[in-house]
């Protein structure tokens, strides 16, 4: 399973996410950053449930995940990753330490990981709560219809599906994978 994260980290590591206060929202995927030092990637595999890579002192080491060591883009990039990954409550004690409790990203993937780790409910909130403060987010509105589904509430996903297209269509990513969920009715 390590050798699996790393590679999934090492992947994502190099192809980094840009992270802004005021969040993506749009359409798109975070805008691609230049691609990150391998090394991190490497260090992350070995670090601990709670932990993130840092460099200190000119050489990575795994620290526990808070404000103070880490900058709110790192935070959150990290605790992306490990989401992506499948690492579901180490990715909310990563995003959980993001200053910033405002920000619809980390919103958007404390609901993601809550959702996947069953936590259906208390995803959804998550949700709710970045759509507040960015309602045109429509990453949010996918996982938000997701969530929907599997807690068999088709008609409120059929409802994100409706605002995702206002906002950008039926071509557009989320919506067409929003769409094959609800067809499937089920995740």
């Amino acid at each position: 399973m390590k050798l699996a994260i790393a590679t999934f980290l090492f992947t994502t590591l190099t192809a980094s996410f840009a992270f802004a206060a005021g969040g993506t929202g749009g359409a798109t995927a975070p805008a691609a950053a230049p691609p990150a030092p391998k090394a991190p990637a490497a260090m992350m595999a070995k670090c601990k449930t709670g932990q993130v890579a840092m460099k200190k002192h000119g050489k990575m080491k795994c620290v526990a995940a808070k404000a103070e060591l880490l900058p709110d883009n790192e935070l959150y990039k990290q605790g992306w990753q490990l989401a992506k990954a499948g690492e579901y409550d180490w990715a909310i004690t990563v995003l959980s330490a993001v200053k910033d409790h405002n920000n619809p990203d980390v919103l958007n993937m404390l609901g993601y990981s809550n959702r996947k780790a069953g936590r259906i409910e208390l995803g959804i909130s998550y949700y709710d709560q970045a759509l507040k403060l960015k309602p045109d987010f429509v990453r949010a509105r996918e996982y938000l219809g997701e969530g929907y589904v599997a807690a068999g509430k088709l008609d409120l996903a059929k409802f994100q599906l409706g605002e995702i297209q206002k906002i950008c269509g039926t071509s557009c990513e989320e919506y067409q994978d929003l769409s094959k969920v609800i067809e499937a009715g089920t995740l």
